[in-house]
């Protein structure tokens, strides 16, 4: 049953990063659903503020600057906003030590109604073996602990974009190669991916590389195998790929963010793993995902990948 309160003032923790947003799309709404009335406030990461305030779930967006442990006069300003809020109850969706110490702030209290893993809160997830668990079912537990029962997958159909801008036609495909610079052993390697490319286009499909700007240098790399490659690196916001995914053929890409939106569309959606991820710990959720998961993406063939393209292809 809702709280029925419209005094009542919630906050919603979640930083980042864009998969583990996209994630608690469920999550997201299962909180407003439940508080109804009150005013729901969610406090993120500047790169998230404007997707997330044109969600249906918050009231009011909050920017987490995170201070650095020098920073005392930014750490007393998130004190005091916190304190003087008034929350009834935070949500700590993001349960990082970052996030975690945010609860210590209101030391020496009292603090408000807690759901999160901070020692001494009210609504701890208690659940010993939670970081075995998908992240999906891992908040959702968590909120069940809290008294929030039927999480569901998040519904995402309110994201909305114009991409006529980028002058595409309907038969075109999503390629995301990159993801972090400091995490080399998730990447499918650059020959791989031209080839990829190649096989679209011989099929009739344009390949269109996504990516943020610091990979434009990669994706222009890989555009060179053909003149009917177009990189899109830096051009897109969150919400121009969902739209893109809702138009493409398909989307395949490494595992990162970008992935996650694409598969949270029904896209058909191929996703490349190696060790250095686990995918029943964070796989992308949809009704057309395709997981390739290998210790070393070294040993993924380009004509294993490409069985899956013929397929969605067509």
């Amino acid at each position: 049953m809702s709280e029925n309160s419209s005094t009542k003032k919630i906050l919603v923790i979640k930083l980042g990063a864009l998969g583990d947003f996209v994630q608690a799309a469920g999550p997201f709404a299962a909180i407003r659903r439940h508080h109804q009335d009150a005013e729901i406030t969610l406090l993120t990461a500047p790169a998230f503020a404007e997707f997330a305030g044109a969600a249906p779930w918050f009231d009011k967006i909050k920017i987490d600057r995170r201070p650095s442990a020098m920073q005392i006069g930014k750490w007393l300003g998130l004190r005091n906003w916190l304190r003087w809020q008034n929350f009834s109850r935070i949500y700590d969706l993001q349960t990082s030590d970052r996030s975690g110490f945010y609860f210590k702030l209101f030391w020496p209290g009292p603090a408000p109604d807690w759901s999160g893993i901070a020692p001494g809160c009210s609504h701890p997830h208690t659940n010993p073996r939670r970081d075995l668990m998908h992240t999906f079912e891992r908040q959702q537990e968590q909120l069940l602990m809290a008294g929030i029962a039927g999480v569901e997958a998040g519904d995402l159909s309110w994201v909305t974009a114009d991409i006529k801008r980028f002058g595409l036609d309907e038969n075109f495909a999503l390629i995301m190669p990159g993801g972090a610079v400091h995490r080399p052993d998730k990447r499918w390697s650059n020959e791989n991916y031209q080839a990829v490319a190649r096989h679209l286009i011989s099929k009739g499909i344009t390949p269109v590389f996504i990516g943020g700007a610091e990979e434009l240098p990669l994706t222009l790399k890989l555009a060179e195998v053909d003149p009917l490659c177009r990189p899109l690196t830096g051009e897109t916001t969150i919400s121009d790929l969902f739209a893109l995914a809702r138009k493409a053929k398909l989307a395949i890409g490494n595992d990162t963010g970008p992935m996650h939106a694409a598969a949270a569309t029904g896209c058909k959606t191929i996703v490349l793993y190696s060790a250095a991820s686990d995918p029943a710990l964070c796989a992308q959720r949809g009704e057309d995902v395709v997981i390739h998961s290998v210790d070393d993406l070294k040993n993924l063939t380009t004509e294993t990948v490409i069985k899956d393209l013929a397929l969605a292809s067509t």
